[in-house]
């Protein structure tokens, strides 16, 4: 029986009415009908320790979610680069991201052809790298009444958990909220209503404190690590300019609240939920991200801002089940991705000592390997932790290619911090069953790809300083996500079982 409720991942809630011959899961009442509504909410940068580490303190909506739906406590993105637009591309597709054409964040949303609606500077967006169909276009092909609604901080966070269906995604870009002209010309009234409220700029002058008494956290608030040793410290005030305000907030639990608004604006406006088909409302929080980046995932921050979504999520869910009827919603409540302790905060311990690998080091080592075999370098590149090749274009030179390959390997390996280097086609010959680095890389990239090699730093290093904390490595800490469903479908409890986060089956099996 358990076996059979692992495969409730996201599948799993679209087996209730959207795709032909996807049985329905052993452990679902047959008098149920499907829901009118589904909500995906997506934490960006969301540990599944959170849940645990600070659980008899949440009293809102994660500790609703968590206590009474189904959590699969060893849920994970099964991918090696664990960023935002991989992760949130797979989670309404089943698919990896080899086959969801979101292979990294550089390869996102990003469309010159997709300007943004209004008076925005922010680079146009769109979905047409996406490939393939999501838990939307399933739900439209049983019923073209179906409508998804989206909404993120990020552009990519609320284009691709719908793939490239037309509907209505909005996120926050130059203070406000918009979307492209892939989806529309004009923004709709209830979002042009939400703008003139001017949420981001009335934080002006507000400061982030402490929800609880100070003794209610055990993080010491002097770590000068966190933000580069720059404003660390509680109290957090937003400037008194309204533009630097709303800019600032991007860092605080302010946004989160101000999304959720929107999301409900949104499911009134759009009449989600109220008809006999099922729609989805799809909502990306993305603060914690921005506070995990700049101060860290054991932060006095982080802390406080799980405790503020927490509360602010119980505000959601009642509002919601004061508009629908809470037996026709099912929650899917999940994160893209983790992250990693700030590398100089990692434990004496951990061995090797984990540091910030300068990817310049990493390019100077390529380009010498590709020079001594005078090769063009034009058709060789690192691309951040990959290394990839033309080489239909090199045609009789691709044994000076793989000279030059390995060359690069054996310098980049004798780098601290570097813990492998691959060749990718060696990796999907490898050992995917009970080497989980090895079958997270063969899950990112098509066999097909010009992915020559890819470059795994050892525990708890990262790439460059830019950030004070960050995550994209193919390790647990990275990978491992909240996984919960509620709502009358599910069987509550805490199930250990392995899960991936976007299909079922058991460790290492192919379930594409």
């Amino acid at each position: 029986m358990r076996m059979t409720r692992i495969i409730g991942t996201l599948l799993l809630v679209i087996c209730f009415s959207a795709r032909a011959g996807c049985q329905s899961p052993a452990s679902r009442p047959s008098a149920l009908a499907p829901p009118s509504l589904i909500v995906l909410i997506t934490i960006d940068q969301f540990r599944d320790d959170y849940l645990d580490r600070f659980g008899p303190q949440l009293r809102g909506g994660l500790a609703r979610l968590a206590r009474g739906g189904a959590w699969f406590t060893n849920a994970h993105h099964d991918h090696a680069i664990t960023e935002t637009a991989p992760g949130h591309a797979t989670l309404l597709a089943g698919r990896f991201p080899r086959s969801t054409g979101i292979m990294a964040n550089r390869i996102g949303v990003d469309d010159a052809d997709a300007p943004l609606l209004g008076d925005v500077t922010a680079p146009g967006a769109s979905p047409k790298r996406f490939q393939g169909t999501t838990l939307v276009d399933w739900l439209r092909a049983k019923d073209p009444r179906s409508r998804a609604l989206s909404v993120s901080r990020k552009d990519r966070a609320a284009i691709l958990p719908i793939g490239r269906s037309q509907a209505d995604i909005y996120w926050y870009a130059g203070g406000r909220f918009t979307t492209s002209r892939y989806y529309r010309d004009t923004l709709p009234d209830w979002v042009n209503r939400f703008n003139a409220r001017r949420l981001p700029q009335n934080l002006a002058g507000k400061s982030w404190t402490l929800l609880l008494p100070d003794s209610a956290y055990k993080e010491p608030d002097s770590v000068s690590f966190e933000m580069n040793g720059r404003n660390f410290l509680f109290p957090h005030r937003l400037p008194d300019d309204s533009a630097a305000a709303a800019a600032a907030s991007l860092a605080t639990p302010f946004m989160d609240e101000i999304e959720l608004d929107l999301a409900l604006d949104g499911l009134n406006a759009l009449s989600l939920g109220k008809g006999s088909q099922t729609d989805v409302l799809s909502i990306s929080l993305s603060a914690t991200d921005a506070i995990g980046h700049g101060y860290g995932q054991d932060s006095r921050e982080m802390h406080d801002n799980v405790l503020r979504l927490d509360r602010n999520l119980g505000a959601f869910i009642d509002s919601l089940f004061k508009l629908r009827d809470s037996t026709r919603i099912a929650f899917a409540v999940t994160a893209d991705h983790g992250v990693a302790t700030i590398p100089e905060l990692v434990p004496g311990s951990v061995k090797p000592t984990p540091v910030r690998v300068n990817l310049g080091d990493l390019e100077a080592a390529l380009r010498a390997a590709i020079m001594a075999q005078k090769l063009d370098s034009n058709l060789v590149g690192l691309d951040h932790q990959t290394v990839l090749a033309d080489r239909n274009a090199l045609k009789n030179r691709t044994g000076d290619l793989d000279k030059a390959l390995s060359d690069f390997a054996a310098r980049a390996r004798a780098m601290p911090g570097v813990a492998r280097v691959d060749r990718f086609q060696d990796l999907l010959r490898g050992d995917t069953i009970n080497n989980a680095i090895t079958r997270r890389w063969t899950h990112q990239f098509p066999a097909t790809s010009n992915v020559e090699l890819v470059i795994t730093l050892t525990p708890f290093s990262i790439f460059g300083e830019g950030s004070v904390a960050t995550h994209g490595s193919p390790y647990d800490y990275d990978t491992h996500v909240p996984l919960i469903f509620a709502g009358p479908w599910f069987a509550p409890g805490r199930y250990a079982e392995f899960a991936r986060t976007y299909s079922g089956g058991s460790r290492g099996r192919q379930t594409e």
